[in-house]
């Protein structure tokens, strides 16, 4: 075949097109347009709070993320039509084939659903206490995702993207607006006192995002370790940081545009101040009673007080200017044992995790509402998928759903009592106002007065996004 680029013709006529890119790269380089992101950031203090985009009506997140994959039939989204198909082949999808193989029979919901709140939503009976709170919740019927499995599909949920090497939406969000407290972590990932998530620390990424945005992670049952200074440190050990701070600062200058060596400093200092404050705001055994009753830490049940406690950092943290705060309920796989991974055994397994959940989360809404904080927290439950609304063939529980679930919204300018969307009759796939992962986190970064085309940050030759090239706003959520 003939290779044009062979000769000399050939060869200046494919070059202008790679001249021409030179050129071009080199005036947007001098009018500073081919910077790393849109966020202006002083890298020796990357935590300094920004102003958003537009005015906003949340200052703060807790994402509540649910390991596993709560069932919406069970739970959040009641279905008459599952009730009265109990028993029967799904219609049009008789011999469906799911993640596990294939589903059995139609199977209305375990346990009964029941009418909460002024608004009258129906939800299980397995969360009264959360069923109290529907007034303040905003439910969202309707969310599908890429994958069917856990560890991609956690991926997405927290990070846009089902592969790996993602910035989580905590690293965005301080990215973007950095933090009210520069004596704590700007993200703070709060893991489940039974143990990590199955995509473990790529929840809480900094990805290609500058080293500074990477989440924290720590809880009431796990401490950050080596918090606490030497006992036998020296007196004028003060003088002796002054010092090297001083050094460091000399050693930075000749280094400005390396941001793992500002964020390694950066971090150092941040741990210094976190030696006072952390312990501070980990206090959660110094809560008056009523507080620990509240959210139901004065169990005997030990999971549940554990995450109980957990939920009471959380609202501790974000109280003190945290600005994002990732918290988990549920771990790895464990045959559904230790996380909302029910594809077995639903009857027994599932009411010991709802008694985790329920009273703890509704906890956390109410004393964040009698704080007066709820308005300016914006508090998103989450999970990676749903679940069929069928039995698999030979098991006493639901395979993985990505086609249609629920996640659930309250405070941070979302209308409460109110449910956007749906899925089909059955529960199966999302059927009225579908939404992506990206739809939902273009909302949750418009509340917090963020435009979600707006937040990037130049990787591998692209303006990355947390939406992807993806994603609207949900206005009608909106209060």
């Amino acid at each position: 075949m003939h290779n044009h680029l062979l000769n000399r013709r050939g060869f200046l006529d494919q070059s202008r097109s790679g001249l021409a890119a030179v050129a071009l790269a080199s005036i947007l380089d001098s009018q500073d347009l081919l910077a790393d992101g849109s966020v202006s950031f002083d890298p020796t203090a990357p935590f300094e709070k920004r102003s958003p985009h537009f005015a906003s009506s949340a200052k703060n997140v807790i994402v509540i993320f649910c390991a596993g994959a709560v069932s919406h039939v069970d739970f959040w989204e009641y279905k008459p039509e599952l009730i009265k198909y109990d028993g029967k082949p799904l219609p049009g999808n008789e011999r469906l084939i799911s993640f596990q193989g294939e589903n059995g029979a139609l199977q209305k919901p375990l346990w009964e659903f029941n009418r909460y709140g002024k608004s009258g939503k129906m939800l299980s009976s397995l969360v009264p206490h959360i069923g109290s709170c529907v007034d303040d919740i905003c439910f969202l019927h309707s969310v599908h995702t890429k994958s069917s499995t856990h560890g991609p599909a956690e991926n997405l949920m927290s990070t846009g993207f089902n592969r790996e090497g993602y910035p989580g939406m905590g690293a965005w969000v301080t990215y973007g607006l950095g933090t009210e407290n520069q004596s704590l972590p700007a993200f703070v990932a709060i893991e489940d006192p039974r143990g990590t998530p199955q995509s473990g620390p790529n929840n809480w990424t900094n990805g290609f995002l500058p080293a500074a945005f990477q989440g924290t992670a720590f809880s009431t049952t796990r401490p950050i370790s080596h918090l606490t200074p030497d006992v036998n440190q020296p007196a004028d050990g003060n003088q002796a940081l002054a010092v090297l701070n001083t050094l460091n600062q000399e050693h930075k200058k000749h280094y400005m545009t390396d941001t793992d060596l500002s964020a390694r400093i950066a971090s150092y200092e941040l741990a210094a101040k976190m030696q006072l404050s952390v312990p501070e705001a980990t206090n959660v055994d110094g809560e008056p009673e009523h507080i620990h009753k509240l959210y139901g830490a004065d169990s005997e049940n030990q999971t549940k007080s554990d995450f109980a406690k957990n939920c009471i950092l959380a609202r501790r943290l974000v109280e003190k200017g945290v600005r994002f705060v990732q918290l988990f309920n549920g771990a790895y796989a464990s045959g559904g044992k230790i996380n909302w991974d029910t594809h077995n055994s639903m009857p027994d397994l599932v009411p010991g995790h709802a008694e985790i959940l329920d009273q703890p989360v509704a906890g956390l809404i109410k004393d964040l509402k009698q704080r007066d904080l709820l308005k300016d927290t914006l508090i998103v439950c989450c999970t990676e998928f749903g679940r069929m609304p069928m039995f698999q063939v030979g098991n006493n529980g639901r395979d993985h759903n990505p086609e249609g679930y629920t996640v659930w919204m309250a405070g941070g300018g979302v209308k409460g009592g109110f449910s956007y969307g749906a899925t089909d009759p059955f529960g199966y796939k999302a059927e009225v106002n579908p939404l992506s992962i990206h739809d939902v986190h273009a909302t949750m970064l418009h509340l917090l007065g963020l435009d979600h085309t707006r937040l990037t940050y130049y990787h591998n030759g692209l303006q990355r996004r947390l939406t992807d090239v993806h994603g609207h706003v949900v206005h009608d959520i909106i209060a």
